[in-house]
């Protein structure tokens, strides 16, 4: 959808990883890019929900601050992948949770 097949252009983080760096990155932002209706059941505290099935997501993305970072979450990984990669594009540095948010060590 979002550049599936191109170069991965962003790091894929297990989740140890992914919480380490976001917490130690000033400023980062993290994103749930799962529809309203999964964010509701239960997410990473903290976390801004940005459905990447959203007609307005491109548009909400793209009026993003570029000198943050943006750590992109989703139940599996994969529409985080197609969001990050996606951002990567447009100059967003981003980082991919390559599992699901209970991967977030508590």
């Amino acid at each position: 959808m979002f550049g599936l097949f191109g170069t991965k252009n962003y790091e894929n983080l297990s989740g140890r990883e992914f919480k380490e760096k976001f917490m130690a990155t000033p400023g980062a932002v993290l994103i749930d890019v799962r529809t309203p209706g999964e964010f509701r059941s239960g997410s990473i505290k903290g976390a801004r929900n940005i459905d990447i099935m959203s007609p307005s997501f491109a548009t909400t993305i793209d009026s993003l601050d570029k000198d943050k970072a943006y750590f992109m979450f989703c139940r599996t990984g994969n529409r985080s992948g197609q969001a990050c990669n996606y951002m990567a594009k447009k100059g967003f540095k981003v980082y991919n949770l390559a599992g699901t948010p209970n991967d977030w060590p508590a």
